[in-house]
């Protein structure tokens, strides 16, 4: 499994507060409306940045953009909308278990989550990523994939703030 490095994380152990994450999960929320300018926020519960905190701030310090990685570790975004993903998310924990099916840390008080459908597990579903998943551009049809696609939609670290403002 890939492990892509995100900083700022309070996870860390290291003065810049980076960490290597499998998957890592964020709310960005847009603040604003009529003729107030949008402004994105991002909530991330590791992050040791201002909570909430801007996006192009966090994508500059959490993503920090101009430190060079192998290909390989290129940053891919899957992007849902927070509705759908509610109805459909699901995750019995297995992941949390090692290959005898002991608990790897302590699981969290709160049932597991099962979807609308009654879908036990697809966890997996919402975290692999290639860079081949990723759409092409931005614009209507992209954006309208995100309120409907169960999935939701995958962009480039170059597309995410982009995406962002283009949404209605």
């Amino acid at each position: 499994m890939v492990q892509i490095p995100l900083w700022r994380q309070k996870a860390s152990n290291r003065a810049d507060g980076v960490v290597l994450w499998d998957y890592h999960v964020i709310c960005v929320q847009k603040k604003g409306s009529g003729d107030t300018p949008a402004t994105h926020l991002v909530w991330d519960l590791d992050s040791s940045l201002a909570f909430p905190c801007p996006l192009a701030t966090y994508v500059l310090e959490t993503f920090c953009p101009s430190f060079q990685t192998f290909s390989e570790l290129r940053r891919c975004f899957r992007i849902v909308h927070a509705p759908i993903f509610l109805r459909f998310f699901a995750s019995d924990r297995r992941h949390m278990k090692d290959s005898n099916g002991n608990w790897l840390r302590q699981p969290p008080l709160y049932q597991p989550i099962v979807a609308q459908d009654g879908t036990v597990h697809n966890l997996d579903g919402y975290f692999q990523i290639r860079a081949t998943d990723a759409v092409t551009g931005t614009g209507v049809d992209v954006t309208n994939a995100v309120f409907t696609e169960k999935l939701g939609v995958v962009v480039t670290e170059n597309q995410l703030e982009e995406f962002f403002s283009q949404i209605p």
